[in-house]
């Protein structure tokens, strides 16, 4: 049997005359953690959107655990586990948060109140075990982001998707949720996040995909992609490789000369 969770084959999207996803192939493999970045308007989101059936590709397809659900509705494609979350938190501010959680394991799980024992397991899976009873609106930022990732995980997926977690957090906040994200990991859900934050990319990811303009640029370690010239490029503007290339070179030639 393939160890190759998801798999996407020439994904493109077009919206009027814009090409937002352009022939994206990449496969994801089980037990994984791994990221996806690139510069802001790069089509990361719509890439998502695309992997987890909110959008159709114009070409393309997308396979996960070896059957094709290109276009297949969000809610069954979450039922055969595969789940993402959103970079716009959106929860249920009137109901508690142990509400809010129990929506997600509601996915697989009819029951009430065993609905709202499984989103008491989940809470201290993303430490939110404090905040059951709290009304969904009166967390913080951190808070809903945290919910956020406990809704999805209530639903038992066998792949995450993490749409920017850690956008709007501040270092304290990153430093407690990372945590949270590799111990995901590290209980067997396999992780495909989105991410702006280099330093959790960095510490996190096994591998990495940048993409920019809608077309994968680099794929590598994180190191890899970080020094990659077009990956630079892309995110700091042209001809931005050649002069880093020509100030080190400045550097390790006034060095020798001392």
């Amino acid at each position: 049997m393939s160890d190759i969770l998801l798999r996407a084959d020439g994904l493109s999207i077009t919206f009027g005359g814009l090409k937002a996803v352009q022939d994206v192939s990449l496969d994801v493999k089980a037990g994984t953690l791994t990221a996806l970045v690139g510069p802001n308007g790069a089509g990361k989101t719509t890439l998502f959107g695309l992997l987890s059936g909110f959008l159709t590709p114009t070409a393309g397809r997308v396979e996960f655990q070896g059957r094709d659900i290109t276009g297949q509705a969000p809610y069954d494609t979450a039922r055969q586990g595969l789940t993402r979350t959103f970079q716009i938190v959106q929860p249920f501010g009137a109901q508690t948060v142990r509400e809010n959680i129990a929506v997600g394991a509601h996915l697989h799980q009819r029951d009430r109140r065993a609905a709202l024992r499984e989103a008491e397991e989940v809470a201290l899976r993303t430490n939110l075990q404090a905040q059951l009873d709290k009304p969904a609106a009166d967390l913080t930022v951190c808070g809903r982001k945290r919910l956020e990732l406990a809704r999805a995980l209530a639903t038992k997926p066998r792949l995450l998707l993490l749409d920017e977690v850690l956008a709007g957090l501040n270092p304290s906040e990153i430093d407690e949720v990372i945590p949270v994200v590799r111990e995901i990991a590290d209980s067997g859900v396999t992780v495909l996040m989105i991410e702006h934050v280099m330093r959790a990319v960095m510490s996190l990811a096994e591998h990495v995909w940048v993409l920019a303009q809608g077309k994968l640029i680099a794929a590598g370690t994180p190191r890899e992609v970080t020094s990659d010239p077009a990956v630079i490029e892309a995110y700091l503007g042209h001809g931005t490789a050649a002069r880093l290339a020509a100030q080190s070179g400045a550097a390790v030639a006034m060095g020798g000369a001392q």
